[in-house]
């Protein structure tokens, strides 16, 4: 079965939210270090490592193998997180729910962390894996989650949903919203395939550069109008 078929992937509640690594298995394709990646690939990863409290996160030193994508490749993620028009708890509740829908243990690592900061409530981050259904989700949230599952399943957003969408976004934030879907989409994909090991991460909130760096994002987000 493909990481994100759709069969049996929306059956809420029965199954953790991520697909941890097997016992045994080892990653296909093994992090780079400077020789492989190049020096200013790795001082980059560092440097992301050095936002999230950990080391180069393994995801960036893996993809930093394919030198002529990478840095391409970054500029167009950043500029859907954190450099998004979509608020940022509604960024991380996409992506939370793509990590679930595509049993991403790697994705789900980081981005619980990064929604917690984000201000998604502990309990919140439990109930993504209870999808669009589960009682308590404000009426954007199930809109947000029922979004992410659509386009997951139908690779499509049907009309009963995209009115009620269309009455909530910008245009610019229902483009962004497809985008941000598939892109976390295709990086599950890829982290599930070549066997991304988990990052060690230190226990805790994410560090004060990250904090910041989100207090950043949220300024200018409340500073720019609709698109």
């Amino acid at each position: 079965m493909s990481a994100c078929s759709s069969e049996d992937r929306l059956t809420d509640g029965e199954r953790a939210p991520g697909r941890p690594v097997a016992s045994g298995q080892l990653a296909r394709i093994t992090p780079g270090g400077p020789e492989d990646i190049g020096r200013l690939n790795f001082a980059i990863t560092r440097l992301i490592g050095a936002l999230t409290g950990g080391g180069p996160p393994n995801i960036f030193t893996t993809l930093a193998r394919h030198r002529g994508v990478f840095r391409k490749w970054l500029r167009f993620a950043s500029a859907l997180m954190p450099g998004g028009v979509l608020p940022r708890i509604d960024s991380e509740l996409l992506i939370l729910r793509v990590a679930h829908n595509c049993s991403c243990d790697y994705e789900w690592q980081h981005h619980q962390r990064l929604g917690q900061l984000a201000g998604l409530s502990a309990e919140e981050i439990e109930r993504v894996g209870r999808g669009p259904s589960a009682e308590g989700w404000s009426p954007r949230r199930t809109l947000l989650l029922g979004a992410a599952d659509a386009l997951h399943v139908e690779s499509t957003l049907p009309d009963e949903l995209w009115r009620p969408l269309r009455a909530m976004l910008s245009d610019a934030e229902l483009i962004e919203m497809c985008l941000l879907v598939g892109h976390y989409e295709m990086l599950a994909m890829t982290a599930n395939a070549l066997r991304i090991q988990p990052d060690l991460l230190p226990p805790g909130p994410p560090s004060r550069s990250m904090r910041a760096l989100q207090s950043i994002t949220n300024r200018r987000q409340t500073q720019e109008p609709r698109q």
